[in-house]
C-alpha cells in the first residue's frame, strides 16, 4: 500500500502520465496536499504548470504562446466552474468525518472524487490537443528522456533493493500524510500502519511496468499524430483514450490487481480512521473545513497573472 501520491483523506488509485492531464495533477496537489496556504498556491498554478509541461515537451519560441494561453484558459475555467465542486465534495466528507467509516464508505468517496476529477481532465485534452499536433520529433524524444528520468525517480522512491529500506520509506510517506489530516498519531496507530504495509497487495513493480507500457503507448500515439495529423477535435478523442486507459488498464491482469488494490486500501482507511481519537478527528475536520474555504474564496477571486504566464 502506498498513499504518498494522493489526497490526504481519500486514496484514488490512478496514476496519469500523460502530459496533458498532468496540469489537473497539479491542481489537485496544490488544493490537497496540505499546503496551509491553497490560495497562493492555486494562484501560481498556471506558472507551475508551464515549468512543468515545459520540463517534459520544451517548447519552441512559437509553441509557447499557445501553451501558456491554453494553460491560462485551463485555470480559468477550472476555477469558476471546477472548485465549487471539490469544496461541496470536502464540505461532505467533513460532515461524517466525525463518525467511523466503512471500507465501502471511503472507496465511494473515492469515486466520487474521480468522477468530480473528470471534467478537468477532459477539459485539458481539448484545450491542448492542438499544442499536441505541434510536437516534432526532437519534442517526442525530450518527452521519452524526461519518461525515464521520472521511472528513475519512481525506483529510488518505491524499489529500494533492501526489503527495510522498502518498508522504512513506505512507512515514512505513510505516517506523513495521515499526520498531516490528523495530526500526531501514537504508538498503537503506528504499529497498524506498519502491520498493514507489511500485508499489502501494492506491487511497484507492477506499478512501474504499468508506467512504462502506458508511456510507450502515448509515444506511439504521438508518433501516429505526426505522421498523419488529424482535426483538433479527433486528435482529442485520441488522447482521451490515452487518458482512460491510465486511469483503467487495458491490461485485464492489471485491471485486477488495480481493483484488488483499491479494496485493500479502503479497508485500511477506514480501520486507521476508526482508530483516531476525538482530537484528531476534529484536526480533520478542521484541515478539511480550511481547504474548502480556501476553495470557495477562490472561487470568487480574479486571479492575476505575472508577465511571465
Amino acid at each position: 500500500m502506498d498513499i504518498s501520491k494522493t489526497p490526504d483523506f481519500v486514496i484514488t488509485l490512478y496514476h496519469p502520465q500523460k502530459m496533458l492531464a498532468k496540469v489537473v495533477i497539479i491542481a489537485a496537489l496544490l488544493l490537497m496536499s496540505g499546503c496551509s496556504m491553497v490560495q497562493l498556491g492555486y494562484d501560481r498554478g498556471p506558472q507551475l504548470a508551464w515549468w512543468w509541461l515545459d520540463s517534459y515537451a520544451d517548447f519552441s519560441r512559437e509553441q509557447k504562446p499557445h501553451a501558456k494561453q491554453a494553460i491560462r484558459e485551463w485555470f480559468d475555467w477550472h476555477r469558476s466552474t471546477q472548485l465549487p465542486e471539490y469544496a461541496n465534495w470536502l464540505a461532505a466528507v467533513r460532515s461524517q468525518i466525525n463518525d467511523p467509516v466503512t471500507p465501502e464508505q471511503i472507496c465511494h468517496w473515492s469515486d466520487e472524487l474521480q468522477d468530480i476529477i473528470a471534467p478537468a481532465f477532459d477539459h485539458a485534452v481539448h484545450l491542448g490537443a492542438p499544442v499536441v499536433l505541434r510536437l516534432d520529433e526532437s519534442q517526442r524524444r525530450h518527452i521519452e528522456q524526461r519518461y525515464a528520468k521520472s521511472n528513475d525517480k519512481l525506483r529510488r522512491d518505491y524499489l529500494q533493493p533492501d526489503p527495510k529500506d522498502r518498508l522504512n520509506a513506505a512507512i515514512k510517506r505513510s505516517v506523513k500524510r495521515i499526520e498531516n489530516l490528523y495530526g500526531k498519531i501514537d504508538q498503537q496507530q503506528r504499529d497498524l500502519i506498519i502491520a498493514s504495509i507489511e500485508v499489502s497487495p501494492f506491487n511497484p513493480e507492477a506499478w512501474l511496468a504499468e508506467r512504462q507500457h502506458r508511456q510507450q503507448v502515448t509515444l506511439a500515439t504521438l508518433q501516429q499524430l505526426a505522421d498523419a495529423p488529424l482535426p483538433p477535435g479527433q486528435a482529442a478523442t485520441v488522447l482521451r483514450g490515452l487518458i482512460e486507459h491510465t486511469h483503467r488498464s487495458d491490461n485485464p491482469d492489471y485491471r485486477a490487481y488495480q481493483i484488488k488494490l483499491s479494496e485493500y486500501t479502503c479497508g485500511f482507511i477506514a480501520r486507521m480512521h476508526n482508530t483516531t481519537t476525538p482530537i484528531q478527528r476534529r484536526h480533520a475536520h478542521d484541515k478539511l473545513k480550511s481547504w474548502e474555504n480556501d476553495l470557495r474564496l477562490l472561487t470568487t477571486d480574479t486571479p492575476v497573472y505575472t508577465a511571465s504566464e
